[in-house]
């Protein structure tokens, strides 16, 4: 079963909470997804940390349900 794009919005969110979030399905098919993360809780975290936390809300669905994610982390200017 594939994930939904507003599922994967509510998990970062929820572990993200002044994140803003942007999600495209690259594929069309609820696999393959790119979010683009922006929160002001990355700034002084280098871009292997801020990924890290994304992937953290996602948790175990990184791999299973959700097959693959393009992600691009910032923080806002």
């Amino acid at each position: 079963m594939a994930m939904q794009a507003n599922d994967i919005e509510r998990l970062i969110r929820e572990a993200i909470p002044d994140a803003e979030v942007e999600i495209t399905d690259l594929a069309g098919d609820g696999d393959h997804y790119a979010a683009r993360v922006v929160s002001g809780s990355f700034r002084g975290q280098s871009r292997l940390i801020q990924q890290r936390r994304v992937y953290a809300a996602l948790g175990e669905r990184m791999g299973g349900v959700l097959h693959a994610l393009q992600l691009t982390t910032a923080t806002p200017d």
